[in-house]
C-alpha cells in the first residue's frame, strides 16, 4: 500500500521518470535488492532527470519545425560533396551560436543542404537550444512581417 502511494506521490508531483524507475525497481526487486538505498535513490534521481532531458529535446524539435529528421549520426562523410567531418564536428558543438556566428549552407540543387541544415539544428535541440526551420523566401516573408 505505501509503494502505490509513493508512486501516485511521484505522479502528482510530475516525477514521472521517477516514479517510472521506482516502478521498474519494484517489479525486479532482485536486480534492485543488491543496491544500497542511496544507489537506488541515485538511479531514481538520474531516470527523472534523463526523462527531462528527452522531454525537453522532444518539445524543441517540435516547435522547430524541421523539414526532415536528420541525426547528426546518420551523416555520410564518404560522399563526394567536400563535407570534412573535423569542419562538422565543430558545427555540431554548437559552440559558433553561443559565439553569435552564422553558417550558411551554399551549393547546388540536392547536394544536401536541407539535410545538414536540419542535422545541425537537430544537434544544437540536444544541446538545448531553440530552433526554428524556415526555407529562403518564409524567412524573408517572416522577417518582413515582423519589421
Amino acid at each position: 500500500m505505501l509503494n502505490h502511494q509513493t508512486l501516485q506521490s511521484l505522479r502528482q508531483l510530475k516525477l514521472t521518470g521517477m516514479a517510472d524507475g521506482f516502478e521498474q525497481q519494484l517489479s525486479q526487486p532482485s536486480t534492485h535488492g543488491e543496491h544500497s538505498f542511496e544507489e537506488r535513490l541515485a538511479l531514481l534521481v538520474d531516470r527523472e532527470q534523463t526523462h527531462r532531458d528527452n522531454n525537453k529535446i522532444t518539445r524543441l524539435l517540435k516547435a522547430a519545425k524541421l523539414k526532415l529528421q536528420a541525426n547528426p549520426e546518420d551523416v555520410d562523410y564518404s560522399h563526394r560533396r567536400g563535407l570534412e567531418k573535423s569542419q562538422m564536428a565543430g558545427l555540431l558543438s554548437s559552440h559558433w551560436v553561443h559565439q553569435h556566428h552564422n553558417v550558411l549552407l551554399t551549393g547546388p540543387t540536392g547536394c544536401g543542404k536541407t539535410y545538414l541544415g536540419c542535422v545541425l539544428a537537430t544537434q544544437a535541440c540536444r544541446h538545448g537550444l531553440s530552433v526554428r526551420y524556415f526555407r529562403t523566401s518564409r524567412l524573408l516573408e517572416y522577417a518582413e512581417h515582423r519589421t
